[in-house]
């Protein structure tokens, strides 16, 4: 699933032609001007809750997330304690953008969306906490994706859930909504709803209201199916869905209807994201790219632009659930890098497309193939602004464990929902004493604790490598990620150890 928040969050950044970027300027600022001891302990003082009157309402949150709101021109009024310490975190913010020369108009407009808000809160928070670290650590998650139900109507080959029916054991609605309260509690700012298809579920409205009612960003990732129907589509709008990522795997009909195991799941795809552009929902294209349509990527972006989608998202396949089934269809580290240069290529020759992928290589690509000009901080956005650029190591490659976390449909707590790695459950622990104790999300947020060709790499800081993948490949989530061309002898070696287990089963049939 995509990392919505994060995503949107960074691409703000760009700033217009003639401006340096807003938020960018903005994160730099509460970069450079809160690592020092006096201004930290302004944050952790500004970490605590108050209940602050906006005009009629009353909320409840950290000093730091109502001077935001005051930032975005809201009527926040404070108790005396609470008001001293937010215009004193106010003065200090506006002075490091108007430092780095930012739009001020544009920080303001971010800031008027409570997501934002909640998401720049995260980092604040981490800042007062943890100091300035590379890449940041955060007090929770920007984003937690939720398989929110095993039940589903596809059979797709690469599925990581092995999806089907639903588990005998998942949440009830009761302790659907008790989650809810866990994340909003720990500060979280966006929640994707992933599956199986949550939007088969009859929880799936219900809990889209409970999350965007909390002022959580709320995306789904689905198939499409039932919002090849624009009332249905309509009716979770209006529930307060932000932003729906849609699945396409081909240009193909036949080639995606076999690939996702349903007659007709293109058909539904395509008319899906139509509804999509009509109703001006946010949204994307998503496409896992593997050696089956590494041959259709001017074909799909065609596709798109057909259509109308703006953005097209291209997921790494990870060999895990059904995935590891077909495996061979992985791309090799040298059809991954010239995947990735591909995408830079036409990512600027299409104009008002957002071309993207999940690897965190990504990072390294675009900045390599500039000359040092432009570089993906995430693997969402690419920017040639000198605040952006200073901020890639800030925001640091892959977030598994780290920026975001997974949710499975009874519980459990995972890294990330391509790592079948449990590290809590939600009926055991609360998500906040999982996010913040967990020995194996710790270590994934140190860097220096990877192992192989990505705790030597450069470029560890921007990347990082694909977590999951080190987990798949090795069954160690601080492994070398081997899709890379950087570690292509790790890959090697597992190709080498794949035919020699080929042969001797064979040998044993024969």
């Amino acid at each position: 699933m995509s990392r919505t928040i994060i995503k949107e969050w960074v691409r703000r950044m760009a700033g217009k032609k003639q401006k340096r970027g807003g938020v960018g300027a903005f994160l730099a600022g509460i970069r450079l001007l809160f690592n020092n001891p006096v201004t930290r302990r302004a944050l952790l003082l500004a970490s605590k809750e108050y209940a602050c009157r906006y005009g009629e309402k009353e909320v409840k949150a950290p000093v730091i997330y109502h001077s935001l709101a005051s930032i975005a021109g809201e009527p926040v009024e404070c108790p005396l304690t609470a008001g001293i310490l937010m215009n004193m975190i106010k003065k200090i913010i506006m002075f490091g953008v108007h430092l780095l020369k930012g739009d001020e108009e544009e920080v303001k407009k971010a800031l008027s969306d409570p997501a934002i808000r909640r998401g720049i809160t995260l980092v604040m928070k981490g800042l007062g906490m943890y100091g300035v670290t590379v890449p940041q650590k955060m007090p929770a998650p920007f984003l937690i994706v939720w398989n929110f139900t095993n039940m589903c109507n596809f059979r797709c080959k690469h599925c990581y859930q092995r999806a089907d029916r639903p588990l005998p054991d998942e949440l009830s609605l009761e302790e659907k909504i008790m989650l809810v309260d866990q994340l909003d509690k720990a500060g979280v700012a966006a929640v994707a709803l992933s599956g199986g298809e949550p939007t088969i579920h009859p929880h799936f409205l219900r809990i889209v209201r409970e999350i965007a009612s909390r002022g959580m960003y709320v995306a789904v990732a689905t198939n499409g199916w039932v919002f090849a129907d624009i009332e249905r589509l309509k009716k979770a709008k209006e529930a307060g869905l932000r932003y729906v990522e849609i699945s396409v795997d081909s240009a193909d009909p036949k080639k995606h209807d076999a690939f996702r195991g349903t007659p007709g799941a293109w058909e539904h795809a395509i008319k899906a994201l139509e509804n999509a552009v009509k109703l001006g929902i946010n949204h994307a294209m998503a496409v896992t790219i593997t050696k089956a349509n590494l041959d259709e990527v001017d074909d799909i972006l065609d596709l798109a632009e057909s259509i109308g989608v703006k953005r097209v998202i291209f997921f790494n396949f990870i060999p895990v659930g059904r995935g590891v089934e077909i495996s061979h269809l992985d791309l090799t580290p040298e059809e991954r890098e010239r995947f990735l240069r591909k995408l830079y290529i036409e990512m600027k020759k299409r104009k008002g497309m957002e071309i993207i992928s999940t690897a965190p290589q990504y990072s390294r690509v675009t900045l390599q193939m500039s000359s040092g000009e432009e570089i993906a901080p995430t693997h969402f956005y690419v920017g040639g602004d000198p605040i952006v650029k200073s901020l890639a190591e800030f925001i640091g490659g892959c977030g598994a464990g780290r920026i975001y976390a997974a949710v499975q449909p009874n519980g459990d707590v995972t890294p990330c929902v391509f790592m079948p790695l449990k590290v809590g459950n939600i009926r055991e622990t609360p998500f906040w004493e999982i996010w913040t104790k967990s020995p194996i999300l710790l270590s994934l947020r140190d860097r220096e604790k990877l192992k192989g060709g990505c705790a030597k790499c450069p470029y560890k800081y921007i990347c990082g490598g694909c977590r999951a993948r080190g987990y798949a490949y090795f069954n160690d989530p601080l492994a070398p990620d081997p899709g890379c061309i950087i570690n292509l002898k790790y890959w090697k070696e597992l190709m080498e150890k794949r035919e020699v287990k080929i042969t001797v089963a064979s040998k044993q049939q024969g």
